[in-house]
């Protein structure tokens, strides 16, 4: 038996390794191949292309990358319908893997997408793709159910699989021992994203916000993470550049969220993990221009950063392009840091979000079990 698999970003990456892990638990010697990073690499996929080929963000900025993708998708796609899986499962990455799943429905082999594409949110247009792209969409969660059952796409809610990885009171004092940080002084986490494109326009902004709050506090230390050693360098350069001192930590993201007191983050799933760590923190994300123009034409809801989606309200501070600087983003860190009642209130909401989260590691594999025994 065999499940072809594609994870376009870190965050893919690792709802990947964990469904193939518990698919696993049920049917050890299923075989997995397609595109993936470290996590589904080591969860036993064989990688038919590396992860990197798929990471970039942006309506504009994948322009240039139109061609490569491309071939990458028609290679896949050919790969696939000669030596066919018993499913195939698109893990985020949309708009790469809606039109691979709807190619290889075609030829006769079962589709899931996991993770719904945000056609609630904007481009509702591709509700129709993802009608005809897959057997079942894996949603995340919940208040999406609604929309695609009234689009009459087969949908089955299987929760986060990071709630259940996360505890809901943080060690803050244990992570801090962990990373080697200060147990005493004020800490913040500075998370401007995982891709080039993110760093090369938040990492400025957000070393630049540090620096702010530096001089604004007597103690105060500041730690990020680094997926790899290119990100490690970017950042590394930034803070050099203003004379900050800064802990950088290599794919530990868990730790850094539970060690901070506040944090600073780019706009996606890392907001999620925030929360989830009951992290005050503020949103921020800058785009190619044109990108934000186009975005904000077809955006249909209010929020961006997920937990203001989850709760249906602003809990969070979200701030975007020219608003994207530390004469703006320093003063609403601060804000937390200055009104404990108001952190405790948001830890409060945050743990209720966290709970509406979690179900076991196995729903999701179930799913895809039940779609292979058809």
């Amino acid at each position: 038996m065999k499940i072809g698999i594609v994870a376009g970003e870190p965050s893919g990456d690792f709802l990947a390794a964990q469904l193939i892990r518990a698919i696993r638990k049920n049917r050890p010697e299923i075989k997995v191949e397609g595109i993936g990073g470290r996590r589904l690499h080591e969860a036993g996929c064989d990688i038919l292309f590396p992860l990197e080929k798929l990471s970039v963000m942006g309506l504009v900025e994948v322009l240039g990358k139109i061609p490569e993708l491309s071939m990458v998708r028609a290679k896949l796609a050919e790969h696939f319908i000669h030596h066919p899986p018993d499913v195939f499962i698109g893990v985020d990455a949309p708009d790469f893997n809606l039109g691979l799943e709807r190619k290889l429905r075609k030829k006769g082999i079962k589709t899931i997408h996991y993770v719904c594409p945000t056609a609630w949110a904007w481009r509702g247009w591709r509700v129709r793709k993802i009608r005809k792209a897959a057997d079942l969409v894996l949603s995340v969660f919940p208040f999406e159910m609604d929309f695609f059952r009234r689009h009459e796409v087969p949908v089955r809610y299987v929760g986060h699989p990071l709630a259940g990885q996360v505890d809901l009171q943080p060690d803050r004092e244990s992570a801090r021992r962990r990373l080697g940080l200060s147990p005493q002084a004020l800490t913040i986490a500075l998370l401007p994203g995982s891709r080039r494109s993110e760093l090369d326009r938040l990492a400025g902004p957000f070393i630049e916000t540090a620096a702010w709050l530096e001089a604004r506090h007597d103690r105060i230390q500041f730690v990020t993470n680094a997926v790899n050693e290119a990100a490690e360098r970017q950042l590394r350069a930034a803070a050099k550049r203003k004379g900050l001192q800064l802990k950088i930590v290599n794919d530990r993201i868990a730790d850094t969220l539970t060690a901070a007191d506040a944090a600073l983050v780019a706009s996606g799933t890392v907001t999620l993990e925030a929360m989830l760590h009951k992290v005050p923190m503020v949103v921020a994300y800058r785009m190619h221009s044109l990108t934000f123009r186009i975005v904000r034409a077809l955006i249909k809801v209010k929020f961006v950063s997920l937990p203001n989606l989850l709760a249906d309200r602003r809990l969070v501070p979200e701030y975007f392009q020219s608003d994207c600087r530390a004469e703006v983003l320093g003063p609403a860190l601060q804000y937390w840091l200055d009104n404990p009642d108001e952190v405790r209130a948001l830890s409060r909401h945050f743990a209720d979000l966290h709970l509406s989260l979690q179900k076991t590691e196995e729903t999701a594999a179930q799913a895809v079990l039940d779609i292979l025994d058809r």
